[in-house]
């Protein structure tokens, strides 16, 4: 198939890409996933707490959401705002850190899915929480590597971050000395700056400010950050888990179930919902319908990759601090806290305007790209015993079932004009003609490398 052939081209021209330092070995050792048991319980950082405690006091318990909210992204004392928690010396560690292999098996879908929609003159790469910048640097290597294939397309990078600490360490990776904040805080636009190729890069906090035109959006690990409602059932129907102070422990938060039923265990739980106790992400929700609202639009694809599950697991809002488990109610605003997200809640929330594949674990979805592809040719051209073997080091952990493999997943949303069935040639012999299948997906449909 044309297309099919095209992205295999794609994937094969991108194998020539040189490989870097950032390759060849793990960027970070460590990521969310490799953590142990907290050794010591921290002390409270006494600003957050005694914000959340006057909270609770003035008007009682609070919900999970409002907890994550507060404690992730407090413009005075939240964990987003105040801290750089990427790395080896922060928090956890990303995909992107590990491998620049990563990151250009994402530029090379971005272009796939390009391609796809028929190479529309605008291109903007929006990515949503991009970390330290790491994965959007790795996709603008590959389109610069890639550029006769771009060719007149005008490519823009759009960066939706809420940190001000990380977009200083973005633009510092994307830009180097290349770019300004904004005189006035209320401008939409709060950085811009410009790549070392040209192309502009812009800021915003949220993504109804990135302009409206045909956009690839990328969410990695971000989804995994938005605060959740949490519901367990009783026999008394669905309660709202709360969050309050330990009259025992003044100092300390506890868990508390809501004494009734809430708006959100009232609109939020599923009808016929089995589990016993559900995380949802309404914020989440949200930003999955302003998604499709802007590919039904405008054109263009969503990438998803995060921790997940499909409508099958409870339980999983978790903290992490110094790449150990971390209570999420000890020392609030100190540690990052997370809860896998429900895929099968964003499809339902995504609608039927637009079409969602997925979601794929991150074994399939690299290896559909070419990743073992891709290390051969490395192996092949390094004869450095000790980069061979940082080489296949980080190749096992993106792909090991037991460490990322399995435990990431990849979910798309997309315009449904990409996925309809090409219409049967007419002639003389129509007769002879097959049924022409729909275009594949890179990532979602094992593609052919021969």
């Amino acid at each position: 198939m044309r297309v099919c052939f095209k992205v295999s081209t794609l994937i094969r021209r991108a194998f020539t890409l040189p490989v870097s330092p950032s390759a060849v070995g793990c960027r970070a050792a460590q990521s969310r996933l490799f953590c142990s048991a907290p050794s010591s319980e921290e002390k409270p950082r006494p600003s957050m707490l005694r914000h959340l405690t006057s909270k609770i006091k003035a008007t009682g318990p609070i919900t999970v959401a409002e907890y994550m909210r507060e404690v992730l992204t407090n413009p005075v004392t939240g964990y987003y705002v105040r801290n750089n928690m990427l790395g080896p010396d922060g928090d956890f560690i990303t995909s992107p850190e590990i491998s620049q292999i990563f990151g250009e098996l994402i530029g090379v879908w971005i272009l796939s899915e390009w391609m796809g929609a028929g190479q529309p003159k605008q291109l903007q790469l929006v990515e949503l929480g991009p970390g330290k910048g790491s994965l959007a640097s790795d996709v603008l290597r590959v389109f610069s590597q890639l550029r006769s294939v771009l060719g007149e397309a005008s490519v823009s990078l759009h960066l939706v971050e809420v940190s001000p600490a990380l977009s200083r360490i973005q633009a510092q990776t994307l830009t180097g000395n290349q770019s300004q904040e904004a005189d006035t805080e209320d401008e939409l636009v709060y950085r811009r700056g410009e790549t070392a190729a040209g192309l502009p890069v812009n800021w915003y906090r949220r993504l109804d400010d990135v302009p409206a035109g045909f956009s690839i959006v990328l969410a990695h690990e971000f989804f995994d950050a938005l605060p959740v409602h949490k519901f367990q059932r009783t026999p008394k129907g669905w309660r709202e888990v709360l969050v309050d102070i330990d009259p025992e422990k003044p100092e300390q938060l506890r868990f508390v179930a809501a004494p009734a039923p809430t708006l959100a265990s009232s609109t939020l739980v599923q009808a016929g919902e089995r589990r016993s106790h559900v995380e949802v992400c309404a914020e989440g929700g949200v930003i999955i319908q302003q998604l499709a609202r802007r590919i039904t639009e405008d054109g263009g694809a969503a990438l998803i990759a995060d921790y997940g599950h499909d409508g099958t697991k409870t339980d999983t809002f978790r903290g992490f601090k110094g790449h150990q488990l971390h209570d999420v109610l000890s020392s609030p605003g100190s540690a990052d806290l997370t809860a896998d997200v429900d895929f099968s809640y964003l499809r339902r929330m995504a609608g039927g305007g637009v079409a969602c594949l997925g979601p794929v674990n991150q074994r399939t979805f690299l290896r559909n790209m070419g990743i073992d592809s891709r290390m051969q040719v490395l192996l092949r051209n390094c004869s450095d015993a000790s980069t061979r073997k940082q080489l296949i080091s980080s190749y096992d952990v993106l792909t090991n079932p037991a460490k990322m493999g399995e435990r990431f997943h990849f979910f798309s949303l997309l315009h449904p004009s990409r996925l309809e069935i090409p219409k049967r040639p007419e002639g003389l012999k129509l007769e002879k003609n097959p049924t022409p299948a729909p275009l594949p997906v890179a990532g979602f449909t094992e593609l052919k490398f021969s």
